[in-house]
């Protein structure tokens, strides 16, 4: 590593060890050895091995875990376009790192095996999130509905939006590598995720209704009908 700081160098050593062995079997050891430091200099720069991990996580997603979707929507903002620009701001923040790289894998590890000493970091971070996403619905979610149905309904949407980066390596392999390159990006995902949503919360047509109503016409008159 050519960097001179070597608070710096730990931090981009720490980050592929933590990713690629977790906490526990990761070793100060290690870390110092490929950072170029005495064993010394974690406890000196970081005051020990959970602060450094607590802060190599932060480190791993500045954009998710720092700078959080705080929305300043002028009164009178719809419903639909809040909805489009929450889905569109997760989306990105998602897809925007490479999923082999360690930060994501970190951040990964972190979700699935939390550590004590990041666990408030995190939850503080998706609470923040889900209560933007649940003050959107509830603006159209009837108010005599369960609140586990609104977190439901909530859950749902994140869903969506988490199921293009866990497969982000299948979809590819069942759509087919041209179409989801052309198909599947980010502003494409927004517009379907949206209108899905928008269609199941009632405030467009829902998808299959024209098709539905063909059908019945058919069943009817014997042939396919014009149906307006």
């Amino acid at each position: 590593m050519s960097n001179d700081d070597p608070r710096e160098r730990i931090l981009q050593a720490a980050g592929p060890i933590f990713a690629d062995r977790g906490y526990k079997a990761s070793t100060v050891r290690d870390i110092c050895a490929a950072a170029g430091v005495n064993l010394a200099a974690v406890n000196y720069h970081f005051g020990g091995k959970e602060a450094l991990y607590r802060e190599t996580v932060i480190r791993a997603h500045p954009n998710r875990l720092e700078n959080r979707f705080t929305p300043d929507w002028p009164e009178g903002t719809l419903v639909e376009e809040k909805l489009r620009d929450f889905i569109h701001s997760m989306l990105t923040r998602l897809l925007s790192l490479d999923a082999t790289a360690w930060e994501w894998k970190l951040l990964m590890r972190e979700i699935m095996h939390p550590t004590p000493f990041c666990r408030e970091l995190l939850e503080d971070h998706f609470r923040n999130g889900f209560r933007v996403l649940q003050g959107i619905l509830d603006e159209v979610l009837p108010e005599t509905m369960p609140l586990e149905r609104r977190q439901q309904v909530a859950l749902s949407v994140v869903g969506q939006c988490v199921y293009y980066r866990s497969a982000c390596h299948v979809v590819p392999m069942v759509v087919g590598d041209e179409s989801y390159a052309k198909n599947f990006d980010i502003p494409r995902l927004t517009n379907h995720i949206t209108h899905f949503t928008l269609a199941a919360l009632g405030l467009v047509p829902p998808l299959g209704r024209v098709k539905a109503r063909q059908q019945a016409a058919t069943r009817r008159h014997g042939q396919p009908q014009v149906v307006g």
